[in-house]
């Protein structure tokens, strides 16, 4: 059987597997030293005072909802063309996610849909760097200011990207982060919050320890047993484990960042002989990360064959996403609609991801990028 070359992948090396092992060997496997070191070092990375490590990155958009304080009654503007987490967390706590279309050629939440949303409900407003891109926080964040609501970006797809020379992490009162195997770097499942608010870390610190205002170390530490549960928390931990896994990558991302633009890039230029596939714009004051490498494809093209066809070439191309709003739960619970968000819905039609990851090599990118151009040329 062929096998297929995936949309995401990760990388593991010889450091990497030594990192774990030598954890695995020590006195701590979770609420260790090694959690701290992981947050320090991502905060540092990013610019960040503070970083909260936890156990996966729809974890991580919980705790920051409940750190603002979002509630039953709330409302928490989110872009449709995003995972279902996004919207999700907001309604873990009882509020209700409203959905914002997005720019036809970023596919980034629209900054003047975003205003026209806002009411008197509204608690927060969440900004997914939606591929690698960070939104435009100068206009999220003035409407922000204005209403004096607070800023989340979902920044699962972002980490070391940047908007006007300010990176990921440091553009929202809070960000979160993602893990995942297919994300740029990975502790298997995990995810961390940046802020630069101390109060609203601690918050969160104690949300993903049962509501417990002290761990096991520092219970330790002090030689007590006692312990204060003050609110209702969830075990939302991130073991030593994975975090020497997350510290060990993170020295890699830099690297991986650089090819990662570079395969874009590559992309890119062979596209540019073509109409039938066009790679999403990237705004100038971005520095775009590159988690996803997203293509429109041409009005007529039929993007169903064109997947299919790829995947008999061996090419597993995705599709990113299909808006939150269509999914039935959301219909049902919330009775959004199609013709909510049209423009994210004319795009989730037309649009592919392509394999996107460090390890790529140029011949496979050229490629595959060929490989589309005939199938799009095939199906159109």
């Amino acid at each position: 059987m062929r096998r297929l070359i995936p949309y995401g992948k990760q990388i593991v090396d010889r450091d990497d597997v030594a990192a774990v092992l030598a954890t695995l060997e020590s006195d701590w496997l979770t609420t260790g030293p090694k959690v701290s070191e992981f947050e320090t070092a991502v905060a540092q990375f990013c610019g960040a005072s503070q970083g909260v490590a936890i156990a996966n990155g729809t974890a991580a958009l919980h705790a920051a909802y409940a750190a603002l304080g979002v509630g039953p009654g709330d409302e928490v503007i989110v872009p449709t063309m995003t995972f279902a987490a996004t919207a999700n967390a907001a309604v873990y706590l009882g509020a209700t996610p409203i959905f914002a279309d997005v720019s036809p050629d970023t596919l980034l939440i629209d900054p003047a849909k975003v205003e026209a949303l806002v009411t008197t409900k509204t608690r927060a407003i969440v900004g997914v760097d939606y591929g690698g891109q960070p939104c435009n926080w100068d206009a999220l964040s003035m409407i922000a200011k204005k209403h004096r609501l607070a800023t989340v970006a979902d920044g699962a797809h972002a980490i070391g990207g940047e908007w006007s020379g300010r990176r990921v992490g440091t553009l929202a009162d809070l960000t979160t982060f993602s893990f995942h195997p297919v994300k740029h770097i990975t502790t298997g499942e995990g995810g961390m919050i940046m802020t630069h608010n101390a109060e609203l870390a601690a918050k969160m610190r104690v949300f993903r320890n049962h509501g417990i205002v002290t761990d096991t170390r520092q219970r330790e530490e002090k030689g007590t047993f006692e312990y204060e549960m003050v609110s209702l928390g969830y075990n939302y931990r991130l073991s030593d484990i994975q975090c020497a896994l997350g510290t060990s990558q993170l020295k890699k991302l830099t690297q991986w960042l650089e090819r990662r633009r570079a395969i874009a890039q590559r992309y890119d230029g062979i596209f540019q002989k073509t109409r039938l596939v066009a790679p999403l714009a990237v705004q100038a004051e971005a520095n775009h990360a590159y988690h996803l490498y997203v293509v429109k494809l041409a009005e007529g093209v039929d993007r169903m064959r064109v997947f299919r066809a790829l995947r008999g070439k061996g090419i597993a191309a995705n599709v990113h996403y299909v808006p939150v709003h269509l999914h039935p739960f959301y219909r049902d619970r919330f009775q959004t609609q199609v013709g909510q968000c049209p423009i994210a819905e004319a795009a989730y039609a037309r649009i592919l991801s392509l394999p996107l990851w460090a390890g790529l090599d140029d011949e496979t990118v050229d490629s595959v990028a060929e490989k589309v151009i005939a199938c799009a040329s095939e199906c159109a």
